[in-house]
């Protein structure tokens, strides 16, 4: 890989924890600016990290129409996108003298925060049925904040760090990747845009000079990938409108700059970030 010093997670088959293992609920560790070092030092960081840049060369070059295996469980996970979609056109935005931050958003994730550990165990066998509470956290934590109606980067990294648990406790596999790029996170991205749009949810801790979009920050990565020795679209074709309308359904990032026509390290994102016994806040073990 680019970043010969991390090493790619192993095969999540290796990964399924033992029966016996005790899961926690997910807390805040980053407190303070300092506290940053814990963070980068932290297993959950290195997971995290390996995480992305597995996915990351897993979607090298190649399109969203690309031919993958769709697995039980990546059906099982867009099923559950499906439902909090759903759940969008059945709570449908209030009036209110407020243009940004429509309180119906706050109806919405009540159902989410009540329902979540029921959507988290249709995926998730019977025989693991103990992580369900931990994983549900991830959930919970990657569609916004319902007290200030706003959606960042931060809430991107729960919903990924919400598969990267998956991945640990062997719920999904190797084979998985293309689909959990292409399939699971690009209907999340659709799920999340329509989040976004109906409620007029406002950018959380909004740094327009850290990204292109002050919501996600994932598809730029993995659609980067995508692009790699693509024959012809150069970094100038973004600005392009015909070359974006003509490709955006075959490349993440296009869709991306369609939609709005380096953050892991930034205190304002990962000071919502929270560790568990899957991602947990101790440092990683060099022997």
């Amino acid at each position: 890989m680019a970043e010969g010093e991390r090493q790619a997670p192993p095969d999540s088959s290796e990964e399924t924890p033992p029966a016996t293992q005790s899961f926690i609920i997910p807390k805040k560790e980053i407190h303070t600016v300092p506290d940053m070092g814990k963070w980068k030092r932290s297993q959950a960081y290195a997971d995290y990290i390996g995480f992305i840049l597995t996915l990351n060369e897993g979607v090298k070059g190649k399109k969203l129409t690309f031919e993958y295996k769709v697995s039980e469980a990546i059906e099982k996970l867009v099923a559950l996108l499906n439902t909090l979609d759903r759940w969008i056109d059945e709570t449908p935005p209030m009036d209110q003298p407020s243009r940004f931050g429509n309180k119906a958003f706050r109806t919405w994730y009540a159902r989410l925060d009540q329902e979540a550990e029921n959507l988290v165990a249709t995926v998730v066998p019977t025989h693991l049925a103990a992580a369900v509470p931990e994983v549900a956290v991830y959930l919970k934590e990657s569609v916004g904040n319902s007290t200030r109606i706003d959606y960042g980067t931060g809430h991107e990294a729960a919903f990924a760090a919400f598969l990267c648990c998956l991945c640990k406790i062997g719920v999904l596999r190797v084979d998985d990747q293309i689909a959990i790029v292409f399939k699971v996170f690009n209907r999340y991205l659709e799920v999340m845009r329509k989040l976004q749009k109906t409620y007029r949810m406002e950018p959380a801790g909004s740094q327009g000079v850290w990204g292109l979009d002050d919501f996600q920050f994932l598809p730029f990565i993995w659609g980067s990938s995508q692009l790699i020795d693509h024959p012809y679209l150069e970094p100038r074709h973004f600005v392009d409108e015909k070359a974006v309308n003509e490709n955006h359904k075959d490349y993440m990032f296009l869709e991306c700059i369609l939609f709005i026509t380096e953050c892991l390290e930034k205190f304002p994102v990962i000071q919502h970030f929270k560790f568990g016994s899957l991602l947990p806040i101790r440092p990683v073990s060099l022997c």
